[in-house]
C-alpha cells in the first residue's frame, strides 16, 4: 500500500512540474480514507481579511501566513470531534511545520482562554497556536457552518481546500496531499 501511494505522489509531483496550476484531479486521486471528505476548489478563493485574536491577544489576520502553506482549523471546546482531531493536527505540525508549512487553529465562538488552555492540556498539545474567533466574525465570513472546519490556503492566502467535519490529519493520505500541494510552487 506504501508503494502504491508513493508511485501516486511521484506521478502527481510529476504532472505538477509542468503545470503552474495543478489540474484538481491530481490531488483527489490522493484521497484516501477521512480524507475523501476533502474538496478541492477548481480555482483558489480569496480568504477572509477579517481579524481573528492571535495567541498573543493581538488583532491579526491570514496576512500572517503569506508566504506559506497553511491547514486552517476552526475548532471550540465543547466541540468532541475537535478533541479528536487536535492531536492529529499537532502531529501534522511536527510533520510538515516549516517556514513554508502552518497548522494554524483558531477557537471560534465563546471559548474562554483558560478553557481553550485546558483543552490543549488534557490532549497533551503544545505546538498549535491558541488563536480565537470569539465572535465568529471570521468563521462567517469563511462560510464556516458547523465544527470542525478545516481549509487549505496556499501562500497567497487563498483557499484551495475545505474538509468539514474531523478526518485523520497525521494520515498517510493527508501527508501526501499536503505534500504534492506544496511541491507545485
Amino acid at each position: 500500500m506504501l508503494n502504491l501511494k508513493s508511485a501516486l505522489l511521484y506521478t502527481a509531483l510529476g504532472l505538477l512540474a509542468n503545470t503552474a496550476l495543478a489540474d484538481v484531479s491530481t490531488f483527489e486521486a490522493l484521497r484516501e480514507g477521512d480524507m475523501r471528505k476533502l474538496n478541492f476548489h477548481s480555482e483558489p478563493k480569496p480568504a477572509s481579511d477579517e481579524t481573528f485574536v492571535g495567541e498573543d491577544g493581538s488583532e491579526m489576520t491570514f496576512g500572517a501566513y503569506e508566504g506559506q502553506f497553511a491547514v486552517v482549523n476552526f475548532w471550540a471546546t465543547w466541540c468532541a470531534p475537535c478533541r479528536a482531531e487536535m492531536p492529529q493536527l499537532a502531529d501534522l505540525q511536527d510533520q510538515l511545520g516549516s517556514d513554508e508549512f502552518s497548522v494554524v487553529t483558531i477557537a471560534t465562538g465563546r471559548n474562554p482562554r483558560p478553557a481553550m488552555e485546558r483543552f490543549f492540556d488534557e490532549i497533551e498539545v503544545d505546538n498549535l497556536p491558541l488563536h480565537a474567533d470569539p465572535r465568529s466574525t471570521l468563521a462567517r465570513d469563511m462560510g464556516v457552518l458547523g465544527l470542525p472546519v478545516t481549509l487549505i490556503l496556499d501562500p497567497e492566502g487563498r483557499e484551495i481546500a475545505r474538509l468539514q467535519g474531523d478526518a485523520h490529519w497525521n494520515s498517510d493520505s493527508a501527508i501526501a496531499i499536503l505534500e504534492a500541494i506544496m511541491a507545485q510552487e
